[in-house]
């Protein structure tokens, strides 16, 4: 998972989600409506193995401890995730990034990377593009130049009243993160 994507997940989120095996394997449970057989199935591992991590008999080997966060993850507050999408895609959203851009000019170019923190208020068009993108399964790389544009247009071009030939890329991502009114 990119930092994009981390960062869309925790404006998503209210609540951390659970963080003990136990925790995660009840939450889930009860979305399987208590069938340990079919949520055995959903995870790809034996009744009886589930049986075992509820009970706390035995813990998971890494591969299948990243499967049940994974599930739960994505069934994680639905109704808040929601909400939080909506509201990013009609009023926009807030980015907080740092990252190493490269920039082209009429003038000529750098690819030399200049590492910035930024604070952009971006428009619902935006949280609409990255969001559908995430959804068709868009690499860190794709959403990266997502961003790349729309900071190129909103921060660097002002909305087009300055550097009007100027194009920017990311290089590099440090971190990001989103805020949504919601």
């Amino acid at each position: 998972m990119g930092e994009i994507d981390e960062g869309l997940e925790r404006a998503e989120r209210t609540r951390p989600i659970p963080q003990s095996l136990g925790a995660r394997m009840r939450f889930l449970l009860k979305g399987a409506k208590g069938s340990t057989k079919a949520l055995a199935a959903e995870l790809g591992v034996s009744q009886r193995t589930v049986q075992r991590w509820v009970k706390g008999a035995s813990t998971p080997k890494p591969q299948a401890a990243a499967k049940v966060e994974q599930h739960v993850r994505s069934k994680w507050q639905p109704r808040v995730k929601d909400r939080v999408r909506k509201n990013a895609e009609r009023n926009g959203f807030v980015l907080h990034v740092q990252a190493q851009f490269g920039y082209t000019s009429a003038a000529g170019s750098t690819d030399d990377p200049r590492l910035r923190t930024i604070t952009q208020k971006l428009p619902g068009e935006v949280a609409h593009r990255l969001y559908a993108a995430r959804d068709a399964g868009a690499s860190q790389t794709q959403q990266e130049h997502l961003l790349a544009q729309a900071l190129q247009e909103h921060y660097f071009k002002d909305g087009g009243r300055r550097a009007s030939g100027l194009t920017a890329e990311i290089n590099g991502m440090n971190w990001a993160d989103f805020e949504v009114d919601g």
